[in-house]
């Protein structure tokens, strides 16, 4: 019986889903030109909205944060910022495109714990529905990174240029990133990006429930 229930939950929502997005198109403008960015909001939104025709434009937009955040809420602001900007730049330049949603992705770091030479590494999504004016949060998972790079980020460097200067690399956070050479590929950089863009697109996918007061 519990399951039946479930399963009907379950299909009120993808209901729900299908008739905010049908077949038609899905139109998201993303707050960076990076691919790997790009392709992670397609490939979420895609997974998402199994029904809808996605379509993914990026927009060099700033973040409004420094080059290289150093804490969660430099992070989370910036994933914000990038997220509204590319809804701003979009209906300027491009009102034809009419983007639903835009999203941005920032990733930041911050120290391990209080006084620690060691740096903890994630990144913050922000998918802001335009029309309703609403913006959703999530987060990755962290991951500590080894001294040798932390020492270079204290010293000025951007964490992508620090990357390229420990293991040899060019432009690595257009491809694998940090995550992707230190799990030696286990989880590459649109793999980390995509799961917490899944959490962060929980409340569109979930049109019979609250998730924003106030």
């Amino acid at each position: 019986r519990g399951a039946h229930t479930k399963h009907k939950k379950s299909n009120i929502a993808d209901h729900n889903c299908i008739q905010q997005h049908g077949n038609d198109q899905l139109k998201v403008v993303v707050g960076s030109t990076n691919p790997v960015k790009i392709n992670s909001v397609e490939q979420a939104f895609k997974q998402m909205f199994p029904h809808a025709a996605v379509v993914v434009e990026g927009v060099n937009v700033p973040s409004g944060v420094s080059d290289q955040p150093m804490s969660e809420k430099e992070t989370k602001t910036g994933a914000t910022n990038r997220a509204l900007h590319a809804a701003d730049s979009i209906s300027r330049t491009d009102p034809d495109f009419d983007a639903q949603y835009a999203v941005g992705l920032e990733g930041g770091i911050q120290s391990a714990w209080e006084g620690s030479p060691l740096f903890d590494c994630f990144a913050w999504m922000a998918v802001c529905d335009i029309k309703k004016s609403l913006t959703f949060h999530a987060r990755t998972a962290s991951f500590t990174l080894p001294l040798q790079i932390c020492q270079l980020v204290s010293e000025g460097m951007e964490l992508g240029e620090a990357d390229d200067e420990i293991f040899k690399r060019v432009n690595s956070k257009q491809s694998d990133g940090t995550v992707g050479i230190l799990s030696h590929g286990n989880i590459d950089r649109t793999q980390y990006y995509k799961h917490a863009l899944i959490l962060a697109l929980i409340p569109l996918v979930n049109p019979e429930l609250t998730f924003s007061v106030g």
